[in-house]
């Protein structure tokens, strides 16, 4: 399991997430924030208002939205140094 240490956002709906392996990915979001819990992040203020949450691993929203740590690890595509 992938644990999520270093959040920042970037653009849109995208956000550069560092895991525990100190690979930087980057993870657009926006395709899915159409169901349930997800629909608020669609509006981009407050898709912004994403925080890590160490306890969890992952990130989280003020609405408790969250992803798995795994999944964004597999859908983000890695940052080159």
């Amino acid at each position: 399991m992938h644990i999520v240490k270093k959040m920042k956002y970037v653009d849109s709906y995208k956000l550069a997430l560092t895991f525990d392996d100190r690979k930087t990915k980057i993870v657009d979001l926006e395709r899915y924030l159409d169901k349930g819990v997800f629909l608020p992040l669609r509006d981009i203020d407050y898709f912004k208002k994403v925080q890590l949450n160490n306890e969890a691993g992952t990130i989280v929203w003020p609405n408790e939205a969250d992803f798995c740590p795994d999944v964004l690890y597999k859908i983000g595509k890695e940052m080159k140094d």
